[in-house]
Order: C-alpha cells, then structure tokens, then sequence
C-alpha cells in the first residue's frame, strides 16, 4: 500500500508528549512525526501529513472534535488511539465509548481511509495500575474486534514486551520517551508491511540506584506527576487545555522539522 495523506488522531500518545522538541508545535515531536517522516522516505516523497490530536482528550472529545475535521481532509491513512484516558478516570461505561469509537472507526473506513488502530500498553500489576488493568484487558479486546470487524491494521500495543524496558519510558512514567516514540514508529511501519530506515534509538545503560534513591525519585515523581494529574482528574482540567492541534491542515513533510531523523 502507499498513502499520499496521512492524518493521525487522538490523545498525548499521538500527540507526542514524552518526545521534547522545543522546536515544534507544542514542544513535543512523537511516533507519528516520526512514522510520517519515514513514510514519506519509503514512498519517495509527496507525503502530505496533519496530526489533530491533543493531550489530555477522552474519546469523546476525540470523536466530536477529530472525526470530521479528518474526513474534511479526505486522507487515504489513518491513525487513532483514543480511550485511555477514560479508562483512567474513576468511573468508566466501557460499554459505551467503545460502541462510539466502532462508530468512529466505521466513519473513517466509510471515508476511504485506511484505518490503523492501537491497543492499550499492558499497564503491569503496581499499585497505580492494578485496580484498572481489568479495564485495559477490555478495551484491548474490544479494540482488536473492532479492527478485525473494519478491516483496520492493529498495533498491538499489549504485546510489544520492549515496553517492559522502563527506558522506553518518559520520566512521568505515563508516556513513551524518545526511544518508545521511535519504537512505536517502527512498529506502526511494521504492521503496515513498509520498508523503512528506522532503527531503534540507543538506549543508554541505567545507573543502579540505592535504595534510598529509589525511594527520594519516586517521591520526586508523585510531587511533579502524580500529585498535578489527581488535581486534573479531581477539579475536571485538562493537560490539552489550551492546546491547539500541531498540524490542522495537511502538511509537506518537508516542513516538518526533524523529518530526515
């Protein structure tokens, strides 16, 4: 297959958030950036690309915001991820938000898009993650049966085991770092069967910790992560309030900076 527009959808995973880049739309650069770049490599050139989605979104949001103005830009691909973070709130109709992200799904199909969706990471079993993994362990499932029910490609996030490696891990502990963004690049290229030049980042060994350590950056993380992302969830705020989409219209990749990495 090869796509000449390409438009990604959804929350801070396609965002990319855990990905700095000063330099970029919302400081961030992300998976899709990277995935968009390399594309556009394989395939020669005249890859055109938008990216509407936004930190923080529910799906909701994502639907009633995204959907239409992706089908306005009449893409030939597709990439969305939505429903973690309603996952994550205290109270969840998982029955609901996924019959609305089917219908969603449909839309873009109907569209002419090729559609490419993702599961959730397996959370792990810890004490931030153990009351809700039941929950992703649904989702998961009910996004699979979804893309198989479409004809969408499937990421499957629940079973990429790199993830296991905390380096692929931004500091937050919530989102893919530099080189999870870029393995996941690799991974959405994968699935859609492209030759590609991407190649996995260098990781850098850990420095072993003390126990004293450990415990001096786990209460460093709850005071600048942890603690901030309650407050949202309790007082209804948003990391995305605010934020505008990086790239609203379709875009030469030429004129996304950072593209030739």
């Amino acid at each position: 297959m090869t796509f000449s527009r390409y438009v990604a959808l959804g929350d801070s995973f396609t965002e990319g958030v855990g990905d700095p880049d000063p330099a970029l739309p919302n400081g961030v650069r992300g998976w899709a950036d990277r995935f968009a770049a390399a594309l556009d490599r394989a395939q020669g050139g005249g890859l055109l690309y938008a990216n509407l989605a936004i930190r923080g979104r529910k799906l909701m949001p994502i639907v009633t915001e995204q959907i239409e103005l992706a089908i306005a830009l009449a893409p030939d691909l597709v990439t969305i991820y939505a429903g973690a973070n309603d996952i994550m709130r205290p109270k969840v109709d998982l029955e609901a938000i996924l019959a609305e992200y089917d219908r969603a799904v449909e839309r873009l199909v109907a569209s002419g898009a090729h559609v490419v969706m993702f599961t959730a990471a397996d959370p792990g079993d810890t004490r931030i993650y153990a009351l809700v993994r039941h929950r992703f362990e649904r989702y998961c499932e009910a996004v699979r049966q979804i893309a198989a029910r479409h004809g969408a490609t499937l990421v499957d996030y629940w079973h990429l085991t790199d993830y296991r490696d905390a380096r692929l891990w931004d500091t937050d502990r919530m989102h893919m770092s530099a080189a999870g963004h870029q393995r996941m690049a690799i991974a959405v290229l994968d699935a859609l069967g492209v030759q590609h030049d991407l190649v996995p980042l260098v990781l850098a060994d850990p420095a072993p910790l003390t126990w004293p350590e450990r415990i001096k950056a786990n209460v460093q993380w709850a005071v600048e992560y942890l603690g901030p992302w309650i407050k949202r969830r309790v007082t209804g705020r948003s990391s995305g309030d605010g934020l505008s989409p990086r790239y609203a219209q379709l875009t030469p990749l030429s004129q996304v900076r950072g593209s030739a990495a």
